[in-house]
C-alpha cells in the first residue's frame, strides 16, 4: 500500500447525517488530531443523500470533507454506496428487491427495509450502482487524499428471485454442459429427481447435496462478479488506487477466498466479545488470532485492514457489556501483530437515531474528547505512530491449518453427522490452532485449492469434502519432507458430495495408512478414552480425554500411537503415522481432548523445529506473534489477554519495545491487557 504512508487509523465517518447541525464538522476536525486518527471511511450508506432522486447527484458535503481531509494529511478510504439501496430505487423498481425462498415454498419478494438485501443479478441494480460508481470515481478517482476504495459493505445473503434462478441455470450448464452429467454429479436418481428439463431446477432441493454446494458457489461467483464489475469502474478511472471490501470472519454464506481474488487488499470487521466472561478470554483470544490469521492468509501473507472495530460496546450483543481499561488497546494491537495495517472503527461519531445510536465510538453523544473510550482511542493512536517501522512488514509461517469453506457447506448440507459437529467445524479448526497459538507459533489459513509451497507442517481437521487435486498435493508435500495431520471426517465426498467409494478417508487412504471402516458418534455427556501405546515414537504417556466422533480404523501400513480405551473397538487405532516418501501422514481418528491436541501438535511442532516468537514456555493468557520486514527485521509481539499481570521470559538477549521505549531481557512483568512490541 504505497499510497498510504502510515498506520491507518480512523474509521466509518458520517458527517452527512449532521449536516443539520452547525459546528459539528468543525468541532470533529480539532477532535481527531487529539485522537490520532488520521484517515475517514466515507460513504458508506450515503445513497440517498448523494443521489437524493435518480440522477441528481449532491457532492458539495462528500467535497468539503475530502478537501479537509487533504488540508490536514489524512487519508480517505471512499466507498461505493451499493450496500444500502435508496427508497426511491427500491419503490421504483421492485426487481431490485431481493427475494426469499427456503426450497419448499416460493419465494417471496423482500420489503425495502434494513440493508444488504439488493438481487444481485439484476440488471437495473447493476446499472445504477455503476451510474453512482462512475460519477464518484470520475470526481474523486484522482483526489489526493484518496487512498483506498471501499466496496458496498458487508455482503451477504442470497436472492431466489426469477432472474437469479435463471442465472444459476445458465451457470449450472456452463458447468456441466448436459442434464446427463449434472444427474450423475448430484445422484439425482435417488427419491426419483432425476432432472429432463433444465426448467426444473427452480427451488433450491436440499435434500440434493450438489445442488446446495452449487447454490453455494454460485451465490459466491454472483458476489464476485458483483465485486469485479464496480472495481471495473474504478479502477479505470484510478488504477493506482487499491480496491477492497470489508469482510467479516469466518461468515458462512461466502467462500471468501474466491472473493479476495477480486479486491487488491484483503480487510475485515472484528467484533470479540472481551468483555463478556472473563473466563472465556484466552478462547476468544485464540480465535480472534486465529480469525486474524484467516483474512492474512487470503493473500498469502499480504499486510491486511482491520475496518471495523468497536472502542466500546456495541448495540447488537446479548449483552453489551464495556470494554475493561486496556482491553481496547490490547485487541487493536492483537490484529497488528497478525497482520493488519490498520486500526479502523465503527464509527467515528455516534448517531442519534437509527439501529445503531448506541454502539461505541470515537466521538461521544457527549461530543468531546473527555470520556474514556476517546482517551483509549488517542493511545492508540500514540502506540501506531511508534509502531510505524513494522508498517508493510507481513507473517511468514512454517505452519498451515487447512479450512475449506467448501467442506463446510457440504458437512452442513449433508443428512448425516451430529449437528453439533455440522455447525462447529470453524471451532474445530480453532481447537487445533490454539497449541501453536499458545506456543506463538505463526500459523496459516489456507483452503483445499490452496499450494502448500514453504510450510513445513500442514493440519487438516474434518476436512470432509476433498477438492479435486488436494490429495495430490499434499501427496507431494509429505513425500517431499512435509509433516500432514488429518483427523476424523476427512476424505469422506467429493467435490459434488458424493461419498468415496474404496473406502475413507477416500484418496488419502493410501497417503496415510489407515481404513476407517466405520463412525460412531457419541452422546454429548459420553467419553471415550485414547491410550498411547508404550513406548510410541511421539513419546505420547498418560491417558487423554476425546468425546462426540471416534473412526473405527484398521492400520494398513502406518503405525499406532494410541488406541481407543473403552467400548468394542478398544484397542483398535485411535492415533497413527505412516512414513511416506521423505515426510509423515498422521491420523487423528477421534475429536480429542485439548491435552491430546497439545501434545500432538506441541511435540511436532517441537521435533520440526518451528520457529517461535519468543523461545520460551508463555504463560497462560500470553500469547506472542511475529512480523518480519523486507528486509529480515524481526517484530515481536507480546500480548496479555488476562485480566492479571503475567511474567513472561524474553530470554538473555536485550530487546527494544517499540511502545515504550524501553530495553527489556530476562523475565518481565506485563501488566494486565498488556502489549510489548521487541525489536
Amino acid at each position: 500500500m504505497q499510497n498510504i504512508p502510515f498506520f491507518l487509523h480512523g474509521g466509518d465517518y458520517n458527517p452527512d447525517q449532521w449536516r443539520h447541525v452547525p459546528g459539528t464538522v468543525d468541532k470533529d476536525f480539532e477532535l481527531f488530531p487529539m485522537a490520532g486518527i488520521n484517515s475517514l471511511s466515507l460513504g458508506i450508506f450515503s445513497w440517498s443523500v448523494l443521489e437524493p432522486e435518480e440522477g441528481r447527484f449532491e457532492f458539495g458535503w462528500l467535497d468539503d470533507i475530502m478537501d479537509r481531509a487533504e488540508k490536514r494529511g489524512m487519508k480517505i478510504v471512499l466507498a461505493t454506496p451499493s450496500g444500502a439501496k435508496p427508497n426511491w430505487l427500491a419503490a421504483q423498481c421492485p426487481e431490485v428487491r431481493r427475494m426469499t425462498g427456503d426450497g419448499v415454498h416460493e419465494p417471496t419478494r423482500e420489503q425495502q427495509c434494513r440493508r444488504h438485501n439488493h438481487c444481485p443479478t439484476s440488471p437495473i441494480y447493476r446499472r445504477k450502482v455503476l451510474q453512482i460508481d462512475e460519477a464518484l470515481a470520475a470526481r474523486y478517482g484522482s483526489h489526493p487524499a484518496l487512498a483506498l476504495w471501499h466496496i458496498s459493505n458487508e455482503l451477504n445473503g442470497e436472492c431466489h428471485c426469477p432472474l437469479c434462478l435463471a442465472a444459476f441455470r445458465d451457470w449450472l450448464r456452463a458447468k456441466y454442459g448436459s442434464l446427463k452429467a449434472l444427474n450423475e454429479a448430484w445422484w439425482t436418481g435417488f427419491w426419483s429427481h432425476t432432472y429432463t428439463d433444465w426448467s426444473q431446477i427452480g427451488a433450491i432441493d436440499f435434500s440434493i447435496d450438489g445442488l446446495v454446494l452449487d447454490w453455494k458457489r454460485f451465490v459466491t461467483e454472483q458476489t464476485a462478479s458483483f465485486i469485479r464489475s464496480e472495481a471495473e469502474v474504478l479502477r479505470r478511472h484510478s488504477p493506482e488506487i487499491p480496491v477492497t471490501t470489508n469482510l467479516m470472519g469466518f461468515y458462512e454464506g461466502l467462500d471468501y477466498a474466491r472473493l479476495a481474488r477480486e479486491i487488491d487488499i484483503v480487510s475485515w470487521d472484528n467484533y470479540p466479545q472481551y468483555h463478556e466472561r472473563p473466563g472465556e478470554t484466552e478462547r476468544l483470544a485464540a480465535f480472534t488470532s486465529l480469525t486474524h490469521d484467516y483474512m492474512r492468509s487470503l493473500k498469502r501473507g499480504k499486510p491486511f485492514l482491520m475496518m471495523e472495530s468497536s472502542p466500546g460496546p456495541v448495540n447488537w450483543w446479548h449483552h453489551n457489556r464495556l470494554l475493561r481499561p486496556g482491553q481496547h488497546r490490547m485487541k487493536s494491537l492483537q490484529a497488528i501483530a497478525h497482520g493488519s495495517d490498520s486500526v479502523q472503527y465503527f464509527q467515528i461519531r455516534k448517531g442519534r437515531g437509527g439501529s445503531e445510536k448506541f454502539h461505541g465510538a470515537v466521538i461521544d453523544h457527549e461530543g468531546t474528547g473527555g470520556t474514556r473510550m476517546f482517551r483509549e482511542v488517542a493511545q492508540v493512536g500514540r502506540d501506531l505512530q511508534a509502531l510505524q517501522p513494522v508498517l508493510g512488514s507481513t507473517v511468514r509461517p512454517k505452519v498451515a491449518i487447512v479450512f475449506d469453506r467448501e467442506s463446510d457447506w457440504a458437512l452442513k448440507a449433508s443428512f448425516g453427522p451430529l449437528d453439533s459437529i455440522k455447525n462447529s467445524y470453524a471451532d474445530t479448526v480453532a481447537t487445533h490452532y490454539i497449541p501453536f497459538w499458545k506456543r506463538g507459533i505463526p500459523v496459516d489459513i489456507v483452503d483445499g485449492d490452496s499450494t502448500l509451497d514453504g510450510y513445513s507442517m500442514v493440519v487438516a481437521p474434518c476436512l470432509f469434502l476433498l477438492r479435486d487435486g488436494f490429495a495430490e498435493r499434499i501427496e507431494r508435500f509429505v513425500a517431499d519432507g512435509g509433516t500432514f495431520v488429518a483427523t476424523w471426517l476427512t476424505g469422506i465426498v467429493n467435490s459434488t458430495g458424493l461419498c468415496f467409494t474404496g473406502g475413507f478417508p477416500g484418496p488419502l487412504r493410501k497417503l496415510l495408512g489407515v481404513w476407517a471402516e466405520e463412525i460412531d458418534y457419541l452422546y454429548d455427556d459420553e467419553r471415550n478414552s485414547v491410550v498411547p501405546v508404550p513406548g510410541n515414537s511421539l513419546g505420547l504417556s498418560g491417558n487423554f480425554g476425546t468425546s462426540v466422533v471416534c473412526d473405527v480404523v484398521h492400520a494398513e501400513g502406518a503405525e499406532t500411537i494410541a488406541t481407543y480405551g473403552r467400548d468394542f473397538y478398544a484397542g483398535s487405532p485411535a492415533l497413527t503415522v505412516n512414513r511416506f516418501g521423505k515426510g509423515e501422514a498422521w491420523y487423528l481418528a477421534t475429536r480429542g481432548d485439548a491435552a491430546l491436541l497439545d501434545a500432538l501438535h506441541g511435540t511436532l511442532a517441537r521435533r520440526l523445529s518451528i520457529p517461535r516468537a519468543i523461545d520460551s514456555d508463555l504463560p497462560d493468557g500470553v500469547s506472542a506473534g511475529m512480523r518480519e520486514g523486507a528486509g529480515g527485521e524481526r517484530y515481536t509481539f507480546v500480548v496479555n489477554y488476562a485480566s492479571e499481570p503475567r511474567a513472561v521470559d524474553l530470554g538473555p538477549a536485550a530487546r527494544h519495545d517499540l511502545l515504550d521505549g524501553a530495553t527489556k531481557s530476562g523475565t518481565v512483568e506485563l501488566a494486565p491487557f498488556g502489549v510489548m512490541v521487541l525489536n
